[in-house]
């Protein structure tokens, strides 16, 4: 067992800007290995050459680089096709002889073939003996060695012993260096009838190598994990497993997503597990076990994949808090388990950072704390974790207005249909299951019809406006996927009362800032411009900087969800909206906060304006007085001794760097 690993990465022709990627990213992972094709029907095609004189030493260069030879071109097939032997067995050898001399210097290993009995890449049928398939590999695995490289022999998928054996018997294994295993448990329906475990594979694939060449080595060439279910904490956990495989070597395949336009052997868009195969998806963003990877390295990955096992031993109703690793879920999770009660924390784990909340909490609680890293999208995880529950909080979501604009879709799916699955949940129980949901201040639109004084900041002319803010009787106004994403979630969440009986609240939430919030330029704004700051770097302001925000300390947010959620359990107040911010005594207009960021850090903060965001408000301040009368809450954090204590926990556990005026974070509320 080794801790050192690699990645399966086939790179097409023209691929440059994609292999650059790949390469900086897989430095970063801490990556020892790579392995990728080298294909001969590609490399006879007119420009093929070209790229894989690009593409070979450019990758040798950078990392332990294995190059699988293979596919026959089809001008040279018995079948016309790449999957075809060669018509002069010969020819093979011949090529990989000419790959070693024009390439050699850039590897010490050479894998002859990829998965023999897969029709795609040897056609069987033609050889259903593998006589034809020994001779052409075993020929060429005798002149690899011959000229002082290593063979390593393809792996089939599934796992056959027989054939494994077969080339024993046939003299094959004595020449290789390796032998190849390829196994994709949990991904391939076609293996998971017949996979027992790596210790029973390998083992039985370790006994047939003894028999025919005990110094060959076994390397997985190919494993991983889709998660086309949005289950990437699974991915993370299989990573872990094939680690701990008694292999000599083992390469994960891969590293980023296939694009949703490239065709796959079987056809473009055949089986959509092919294309959420990487650690990264294809848009770039890295998933679970590329941050792990990137951020811890391996023992980060083995971690995080035993920390995440929930174990509920006895007769509970525990709260549910969906988004329970992320900003505010973690700081609600804090203050219930720190009263003593149980909470399973529902969260996919998707977001940078969310990993040390979650961390955080267990480290905290303990035994109380029940991850469930799960999709919103999983209707049987929503249903699985519905079943006991109390009261569930819902904070889940896509929570930027930029990303929705990107892929409305997937913005959809999570923040709409998510949350009509986990009401359903909720209703199959057959329990009355309170609900509270986390909604947005962007249901209520731009605002373009408020008219606006002249001024050092944007305030309304109406003065009952100005002095309340928006009242939940603003007329909804969806606007941006987001917006609507969370509308219809919302409403969803406010007729299920209404049409099923279900105790639910919707809190449309102003701009939330304090302690575990991480902090990008469209989401958490508040932490993205102390982090900025903290680091001596320029913040960019999209718009003029006099747009008004009513910020809420993440304490008092909580004490409104919690006294929220004694309501609505108590059947005091149901099917209900509210607005929750920090009202006009804590209205702020950026250009106001960036100066306070500037006395805390102890120097003026440079800025750049940006256009103007689509959707983004002038002004919103909430109207917080219908809340405050159901549940007897106001804000009791004001923004610059909120900001304050923000900086002071920044500095210590985002940055590393202490503010000019240091200042204790506010410490939560708590209360029924």
């Amino acid at each position: 067992m080794s801790r050192d690993f690699g990645f399966v990465e086939w790179f097409r022709p023209g691929d440059q800007e994609r292999v650059e990627e790949a390469l900086e990213g897989l430095a970063t992972s801490g990556a020892r290995y790579l392995r990728t094709h080298l294909s001969w029907a590609d490399f006879v095609t007119p420009g093929g050459s070209d790229w894989f004189d690009w593409l070979i030493p450019r990758l040798g260069r950078e990392i332990d680089l294995l190059p699988c030879i293979h596919y026959t071109p089809p001008s040279l097939s018995r079948t016309g096709r790449s999957s075809g032997p060669p018509r002069e067995l010969k020819s093979y050898a011949d090529f990989v002889d000419h790959a070693l001399t024009r390439y050699g210097r850039h590897f010490s290993h050479v894998e002859l073939w990829n998965e023999p009995n897969n029709l795609l890449d040897w056609d069987w049928r033609l050889d259903s003996d593998f006589l034809l398939f020994c001779e052409m590999v075993g020929g060429a695995a005798w002149w690899v060695r011959e000229r002082g490289w290593k063979p390593v022999l393809g792996g089939p998928c599934p796992f056959d012993p027989l054939w494994l054996d077969l080339m024993g018997e046939r003299g094959v294994l004595a020449h290789c260096a390796a032998a190849g295993f390829h196994g994709f448990p949990g991904t391939w329906d076609s293996e998971e009838s017949t996979w027992g475990g790596w210790d029973l594979h390998l083992g039985e694939m370790r006994a047939i190598l003894d028999r025919h060449n005990p110094a060959c080595e076994i390397w997985i060439t190919e494993t991983g994990y889709s998660t086309w279910r949005n289950d990437e904490l699974e991915q993370t956990r299989r990573f872990a497993g094939a680690l701990k495989a008694p292999a000599d070597r083992m390469y994960w395949y891969g590293w980023r997503d296939l694009p949703r336009d490239v065709p796959v052997q079987e056809g473009l868009w055949f089986d959509p597990r092919h294309y959420h195969m990487g650690a990264v998806v294809e848009a770039g963003k890295p998933k679970l076990l590329a941050r792990l990877l990137s951020a811890e390295g391996v023992e980060g990955v083995r971690s995080m994949a035993g920390l995440c096992a929930p174990s509920l031993s006895r007769a509970v109703r525990p709260a549910v808090i969906t988004g329970g690793a992320g900003f505010i879920g973690s700081n609600l999770a804090d203050a219930l388990l720190s009263d003593g009660e149980e909470v399973i924390l529902l969260d996919n784990l998707g977001r940078a950072g969310v990993e040390d909340n979650l961390r955080w909490l267990k480290a905290r609680h303990g035994e109380r704390l029940h991850p469930v890293i799960a999709d919103l999208r999983d209707e049987r995880a929503m249903a699985d974790a519905a079943r006991d529950a109390a009261a569930v909080y819902h904070l889940a979501g896509q929570t930027a207005v930029t990303t929705s604009l990107e892929s409305p879709v997937a913005d959809f799916e999570i923040n709409a249909r998510g949350t009509l699955n986990l009401l359903e949940a909720i209703r199959a129980t057959g329990r009355p299951v309170p609900l509270l949901f986390a909604s947005t201040n962007k249901v209520y639109g731009a605002l373009e019809d408020l008219e606006m004084q002249p001024g050092e900041r944007h305030v309304p002319a109406d003065p009952e406006i100005l002095a309340h803010g928006i009242g939940e009787g603003r007329p909804l106004d969806f606007c941006t996927p987001y917006g609507c994403s969370k509308g219809v979630a919302d409403q969803y969440v406010i007729d299920y009362a209404k049409s099923f009986g279900l105790p639910t609240a919707v809190l449309r939430m102003s701009c939330i800032y304090g302690p575990r919030q991480f902090g990008t330029e469209d989401q958490g704004w508040v932490a993205h411009f102390l982090i900025r700051a903290l680091k001596g770097e320029g913040i960019s302001v999209f718009g003029d900087g006099r747009q008004v925000r009513d910020v809420l300390h993440v304490s008092d947010a909580v004490a409104a969800y919690r006294r929220l959620m004694a309501e609505v359990s108590a059947g005091r107040v149901r099917s209900q909206a509210f607005n929750l911010g920090g009202g006009p005594g804590n209205a702020v207009s950026l250009r106001q906060v960036l100066e306070e960021i500037g006395r805390l850090t102890g120097g003026p903060v440079a800025v750049t304006e940006e256009d103007w965001r689509q959707g983004d408000q002038l002004w919103f301040v909430a109207d917080t007085r219908a809340l405050g009368a159901a549940i007897g809450w106001s804000p009791t954090v004001g923004w610059r001794e909120g900001l304050a204590g923000l900086a002071a926990w920044l500095a210590e556990h985002r940055v590393g760097r202490v503010p000019a005026a240091e200042a204790e974070p506010p410490r939560a509320r708590r209360s029924a």
